[in-house]
């Protein structure tokens, strides 16, 4: 109860502060005018923004707007995508009416590489991707695979990320206003398929690394939060490669009410996966389509569909397998040979409407419905027939590089039948105010959420013809998980903030929020407010001081509720955590070239978390909340044109993170001669040990991300780019399900990428000729995955020989180098 009434306290102090606030300032002047194209036609929805705070509106259809701004020194920004932005000063008297024409420029469609700014808010960075179709890597995850260069990974197999300590499950991911899930019960990377972002068909990207805003949900780590576009006219992008096509289409109609995309991609790593250690026959085939419809009825009212369908399939027939390892004098190979298959299916379905009413310029609601379903099947029964034997490593020898003799042989032997269908429904409202000097938003959700799971999975492991572990009278599996779940489930959550600046010259803006969410599966109501704020100087240097803090409180969702064996806990209380993000960023210029120079740290305390441990990478949890822990690091980027129009960027990151297993011990004996009777039996001892604080899973102590652009000096439109990732070790341990034995570490994870493009075709060279005008841009690329070829490691197979009771600890590797090549038409 007290708790309950301090929560109480903290939320009327935060609600006081707002209303206080808005009350402080009315001084106002008035903006007005329109904004046109170069044609003099009017531009609908182009943003219009008083820059450094959350003032702004957009145009209406008429492209005609008004905005009430403050009676302060400030700029005024015109945008829109697929524009070129304009800024004007401005400094207006109380009452003053200004009008202020605006004629926006399109911006050109040759790639000019891709943008990377921070925004104003503590722990944003803006991503444009919209060229991001022609870097290194995988196609189908753009937008992940830049955010990589910025967190870091140890994995270039799934689109899956880790943010300052948290892992996957920790991140939030929406689309126009839509929260989006991820498959879950993929095990690997071979498995995951496709993100559901369709790089083709964004807009804009902003990702927060942590100290995100009260408006977004109740995740601890990280949002991404995407918008699709709003095309002006017709057009598309169709994209092959050896590693799958795509295709997308954009238009709208004459009068611009109606606009619609479209995005299908076909995905099939069959060509990426022969490269993998474990020889066999691979059919993966990953399918998804979406389509984004907008009507706009009038100047007021406004509704949107987006739906996507993903269909994936991933069939694996392997047949041998063989890892060497150890050291120059003692090298060791596991030679696998098997027998079986896996089959696994998993479908999804999304689908959202939104209808927005503009009541007035300041004023916005809208109401939106979804639904979301998976319904996931992972079948395999696989056995595994495995010699493993000590090489020659003597130089001199005529079996050089061969197996000497043998440690052990043995038999795995995997078999699953898990089955899982999920059904999530939402309805929210969001709203806003656009006051003078206040940008108020709230927002409330209804959420329920349905569940039926069976697990079945098992393995058996046998060695020197003795099944592990070995018992005389009973025949023991290494593990076994066997269970049923089905339940449903509400959850209740809102939010309300105040985005507001100062009316004086200190150039101060601040974000005050709380959000609150009850769930009827563990009637838990949390409360968790969060502010941000940031300082502009007024200094000639272009300097901005961030500061963001609050609580974080992620409610368990069915992944957290199961534990090792496939209990379900459904009394689980949300994990919790306090972020604190002091940062700052210096625009300034250097040879005549703009850099941005950001640098930020950060401390995460983190109590009622659920240990977990990964397995490829699908998370395995303990179902309880019995570990604390913190996390602490620092980041520092730096983004610019080192080479000129080329924009470059590099990121460095420090981190530790660590949890305490409150419930973790180690109980250890000990005998001892009796000194009353030398020769009688021995006394034992017991301890027990607590071992304390040990790394989490996603103990990342440095990473550095690099992405460099060049290109021939006369001939812009030939360029290469590279990607460079390294990462230290993750912290692994034996599959035990003790958490206190997980401290050793994986080799540093080391990679560079680089892509050669080229335009072959800029149709807006070609006014006369109808057929090579049609076409915006046709570019060819060719890529090396993995230039250095570097045998990166995702996890170890623990094999253990009955004969000398010894345990090794065999590498799973990750893609070798390989070749891609790509061609991507605009129109």
């Amino acid at each position: 109860m007290p708790f309950v009434l301090n929560m109480l306290r903290t939320l009327a102090l935060f609600s006081l502060i707002i209303l206080s606030s808005i009350a402080a300032f009315a001084q106002t002047g008035y903006l007005v005018g329109t904004v046109k194209d170069e044609k003099g036609r009017p531009i609908e929805i182009a943003t219009i923004a008083v820059e450094g705070s959350a003032i702004g509106t957009v145009s209406n259809v008429q492209g005609e707007y008004s905005l009430s701004v403050p009676t302060v020194k400030i700029t005024v920004v015109y945008s829109l995508v697929g524009y070129l932005k304009q800024s004007f000063p401005l400094l207006l008297k109380d009452g003053e009416v200004k009008r202020l024409d605006i004629v926006l420029k399109k911006e050109s469609t040759t790639l000019e590489g891709v943008t990377v700014t921070d925004t104003k808010d503590p722990g944003v960075i803006k991503l444009d991707v919209r060229k991001a179709v022609l870097l290194p890597g995988d196609p189908f995850s753009g937008v992940e695979a830049l955010i990589k260069t910025f967190v870091g990974t140890n994995n270039e197999l799934t689109s899956q990320y880790n943010v300052r300590g948290g892992n996957y499950d920790e991140n939030l991911v929406y689309v126009n206003d839509f929260e989006i899930y991820r498959p879950f019960l993929t095990r690997s990377g071979q498995q995951e398929g496709m993100s559901f972002i369709n790089a083709d068909l964004v807009s804009g990207v902003n990702f927060s690394v942590g100290g995100f805003q009260a408006k977004y949900g109740d995740k601890m780590s990280s949002v991404l939060d995407v918008d699709y576009k709003r095309p002006k006219e017709f057009g598309g992008r169709v994209m092959a490669s050896l590693l799958g096509v795509s295709a997308s289409l954009e238009g709208a109609s004459k009068n611009e009410k109606l606009t619609y995309l479209v995005g299908l991609r076909q995905k099939s790593n069959q060509y990426l996966l022969k490269s993998q250690p474990t020889k066999g026959v691979y059919n993966p085939s990953f399918t998804d389509i979406q389509g984004l419809i907008n009507y706009r009825f009038n100047a007021k009212w406004e509704s949107e569909i987006l739906a996507n369908y993903a269909r994936n399939r991933f069939q694996f027939y392997p047949e041998e397998a063989t890892s060497s390892f150890g050291l120059i004098n003692k090298a060791l190979q596991l030679r696998v040979i098997y027998e079986g298959s896996e089959i696994d299916q998993f479908d999804s379905r999304f689908a959202g409407w939104s209808t927005t009413y503009h009541a007035t310029d300041k004023l916005k609601l809208k109401l939106l419905a979804s639904g979301f379903q998976t319904n996931e099947q992972e079948t395999y029964d696989i056995n595994g027939e495995y010699l493993l034997g000590e090489l020659e490593t003597d130089l001199g020898k005529e079996n050089f590089g061969q197996v000497k003799y043998s440690l052990g042989t043995g038999m795995i032997h995997t078999f699953a039948r898990n089955y899982l269908k999920v059904n999530v429904g939402n309805l929210a409202h969001r709203g806003s105010y656009a006051g003078s000097l206040h940008f108020v938003q709230w927002g409330l959700d209804a959420n329920i959420t349905d569940i039926n799971d069976k697990l079945h999975e098992w393995e058996r492991r046998d060695s020197a013809r003795f099944t592990q572990p070995y018992q005389e009278d009973k025949l023991e599996l290494t593990r076994v998980y066997n269970s049923a779940s089905t339940f449903n489930y509400m959850r209740y959550a809102g939010f309300i903030q105040d985005n507001f600046r100062f009316n004086d010259s200190l150039g101060l803006t601040l974000s005050l929020g709380v959000r609150f969410n009850y769930s009827t599966l563990n009637n838990e109501f949390l409360i968790s407010p969060r502010g941000q704020v940031s300082y502009k100087p007024e200094w000639e240097k272009d300097i901005v001081f961030k500061l963001a803090g609050g609580l974080y409180q992620q409610p368990p969702f069915y992944r957290e509720m199961r534990d090792l064996d496939g209990n379900v806990n459904k009394d689980l209380k949300a994990q919790k955590s306090f972020h604190t993000v002091a940062g700052a960023e210096y625009n300034f210029k250097a040879v005549n070239r703009p850099f941005k120079f950001t640098t930020e740290v950060y401390y995460k305390g983190l109590w009622d978390i659920v240990p977990y441990e990964y397995d490829n990478i699908r998370i395995r949890y303990f179902g309880q909340n019995s570990a604390i822990g913190y996390a602490y690091g620092g980041e520092v980027r730096l983004y610019g044109d080192i080479v000129k129009d080329a924009t470059s960027w590099i990121s460095l990151g420090v981190m530790k993170t660590e949890e305490d297993v409150t419930n973790d011990r180690i109980i250890k004996s000990t005998e001892t001669e009796n000194p009353e009777d030398p020769s009688g039996p021995p006394i034992t001892n017991v301890d027990t040990i607590f071992p304390g604080y040990i790394p989490r899973p996603t103990d990342q102590r440095f990473m550095v991300g690099m992405y460099f652009e060049d290109y021939f000096p006369k001939w812009k439109n030939y360029k290469m780019h590279l990607n460079l990732m390294y990462a230290s070790g993750l912290p692994f341990g034996p599959p035990d399900k003790a958490r206190y034995g997980d401290t050793l570490r994986l080799p540093d994870y080391k990679r560079v990428d680089i892509g050669f493009s080229a335009l072959v075709l800029n149709g807006a060279k070609h006014p006369n000729q109808k057929a090579l005008r049609s076409f915006e841009n046709i570019w060819i690329s060719a890529e090396v995955f993995n230039l250095l070829g570097i045998q990166n490691t995702l996890s170890y197979s623990w094999i253990q020989d009955m004969t000398t009771n010894q345990t090794y600890a065999v590498p799973n590797r990750l893609t070798s180098r390989l070749i891609n090549v790509k061609l991507v038409v605009d129109f």
